[in-house]
């Protein structure tokens, strides 16, 4: 069973737990930056096994070394728990890379 679309107020709440994560045009949106190609590439692998595992993939975009990565729930409408837990995930690996 997928998760419902939150609402904006508990969006807005559990957003204040994520470093650097906004809300941009209806997505969780953040900016990473790594020292080298090679550390962006390793960090879009390890999130990309996880969204894979979860059924749950994210739009992003990368050049040399920045990732730029959007979170939404399409078939919900909007942003949901597994939105959240993809996003603190990816902070977890930026943070080792």
């Amino acid at each position: 069973m997928r998760p419902t679309r939150l609402a904006d107020e508990e969006v807005a709440s559990r957003l204040r737990a994520l470093r650097d994560w906004t809300v941009k045009d209806g997505k969780l949106h953040r900016d990473f930056r790594f020292a080298d190609f090679t550390r962006a590439f390793a960090f879009m692998t390890a999130v990309a096994l996880r969204a894979e595992a979860m059924g749950h993939h994210p739009e992003w975009f990368n050049v040399y070394d920045r990732v730029s990565v959007d979170l939404t729930t399409h078939d919900a409408g909007g942003i949901t728990e597994l939105d959240f837990q993809l996003a603190a995930f990816a902070d977890s690996v930026a943070e080792q890379r």
